[in-house]
């Protein structure tokens, strides 16, 4: 007789088995160890268990066990086709390779590329040309483009009058961010100077005044931006003109010339149209007082007030104030400004003074150490670095330009790039500084004395009283009419509204 496990397939004993196997089994018979290889056919877990126990390795042997398990794991028919239906009847995506954003931008057209990168703001922009040498080198090569792009669609009309945009073969981003570091300098110092004429000029000192005063304070915030720009423009065009006239005049300057308008500012106000030149006049008297304001003692009660108060400085003479215009400019001015104490502040105006007045500081360190009698010999570490990087740079003069572009051809886009030039209105040579400092103008007379002759001779207005002073420019700065006329006049037609200052941003970050 054949063994339990084993059936011949189609024979009687089989289809007895199966036949066995879909009826329900009796109580009385007993349990059967047999188990056919049937879908969906699951032994009791008694017998499943008494057959594991007996014949595991036999089992196993025959791979039995492993048929077994894999048609009890197996889905039945329906229940495949059921899976199968709602596997392509479900609505979320395949999923798929993802591909990041970095390849799929390396992967474009150049000129998409240059479209994407002059759309973001110019921090952005400058702040991509650190991140790689491909991108510094895209940026640098492609200049043009994205500063031609940020000049249609986010420079004032105010602000391209008095710096005209070059030819666009020499559009670079030197010229955008020098207009850019100009307009930041005007929009923080005209917010200072809101601060300050609004708790000194209308006593808005509480809260609840200076929430009633906001309004007006924004309107006159906006209205000084321009104003400020063009007074940035004015002391810029001056000290670089007035450089070239004393270079022109071996160093003979305007105090020893006889003159009724000061030619050098006769020649910046001719850039100035009428209207411009007018709002400027009547606003540099309150620009110029409220600085001389800042820098001297809150207090002017006594003596003893002042003692304990511990404002024992006085303020700076005037000519300390003209050299921080017409030296410095705005910037200086504004940074200045921004000192908080007055001790402090002082301090801060007689070390910029004292750091172009005197020579250099180590030949300061030099002579103080001379007078005590000390003297530090270098350490030959140092004398070591020294050496080297005169060594290092006595052989970059001499191979020159050829020779970095054969050791690295980039070396030269990223040293050498348009924005290597510096600033508006940087730091002078020792010997420029010698020849301003002996030819400053007086204080009283910068700007106004020339400006007036020419809105007379202009005849701009009519009469000298025509033009407005005190109350009336403060009444015309935080009045409610004229928007309108004003964009248009400064920001132009076409201008979008992110050029524009906007209105109803009365709240402004706290100084820290």
């Amino acid at each position: 007789m054949d063994p339990l496990h084993i059936t011949e397939f189609g024979s009687e004993r089989y289809l007895d088995k199966v036949t066995s196997a879909t009826q329900p089994p009796s109580t009385a018979a007993p349990p059967s160890q047999f188990l056919l290889p049937l879908r969906g056919a699951h032994p009791p877990e008694a017998e499943d268990a008494a057959i594991r126990a007996s014949e595991p390795k036999r089992l196993e042997k025959k791979g039995f066990l492993s048929f077994r398990k894999f048609h009890a794991k197996a889905p039945s028919s329906s229940n495949s086709l059921d899976q199968g239906e709602r596997r392509f009847s479900a609505t979320e995506p395949l999923p798929r390779q993802s591909t990041s954003f970095d390849r799929q931008f390396h992967f474009l057209p150049t000129e998409l590329q240059i479209e994407i990168i002059a759309s973001l703001p110019l921090s952005d922009v400058l702040n991509l040309r650190l991140t790689s040498r491909s991108l510094h080198a895209l940026i640098s090569l492609n200049e043009a483009p994205i500063a031609r792009h940020h000049l249609d669609n986010h420079l004032p009309a105010y602000a391209k009058r008095l710096y005209p945009p070059p030819s666009p073969s020499a559009l670079n981003l030197h010229y955008l961010c020098g207009i850019w570091h100009r307009l930041h300098v005007a929009a923080k110092l005209s917010y200072l100077m809101c601060e300050w004429i609004s708790r000194e000029l209308f006593l808005r000192n509480t809260e609840e005044k200076k929430k009633a005063f906001a309004p007006q304070r924004e309107r006159m915030r906006r209205r000084l931006i321009p104003l400020l720009f063009t007074i940035f423009h004015f002391f810029e065009t001056y000290r670089d003109l007035h450089l070239k006239y004393l270079a022109e005049n071996d160093g003979k300057g305007l105090l020893k010339e006889p003159y009724t308008i000061n030619p050098i500012e006769a020649q910046i106000m001719s850039l100035y149209d009428d209207r411009t030149l007018l709002r400027v006049h009547e606003v540099f008297p309150l620009v110029i007082s409220s600085f001389c304001r800042r820098l001297r003692p809150p207090s002017y009660v006594g003596r003893v007030e002042r003692s304990i108060r511990g404002y024992l400085r006085d303020k700076p003479p005037d000519e300390v104030h003209v050299a921080i215009l017409c030296i410095g400019g705005l910037r200086d001015v504004e940074r200045i400004w921004e000192v908080k104490g007055y001790n402090t502040r002082r301090t801060a105006v007689d070390n910029w003074y004292n750091s172009i007045t005197r020579d250099t500081a180590e030949q300061e360190t030099k002579k103080r150490r001379g007078m005590l009698g000390l003297k530090r010999k270098k350490s030959s570490f140092s004398m070591g670095k020294n050496s080297l990087g005169d060594a290092v740079a006595a052989s970059a003069r001499i191979s020159g330009d050829a020779g970095m572009t054969t050791r690295d051809p980039m070396s030269n886009l990223v040293f050498n790039t348009s924005l290597s030039t510096g600033r508006p209105m940087g730091p002078l040579a020792r010997d420029q500084l010698k020849l301003l400092l002996s030819d400053l103008p007086i204080l009283q007379k910068i700007f106004l004395e020339t400006a007036e002759a020419l809105i007379l001779e202009r005849k701009i207005v009519e009469r000298a009283s025509d033009i407005k002073r005190n109350a009336q420019i403060f009444t015309d700065l935080i009045c409610e009419d004229g928007f309108e006329e004003e964009d248009q006049w400064l920001y132009g037609t076409v201008a979008p509204e992110s050029v524009r200052p906007n209105l109803e941003a009365i709240e402004e970050d706290v100084l820290e």
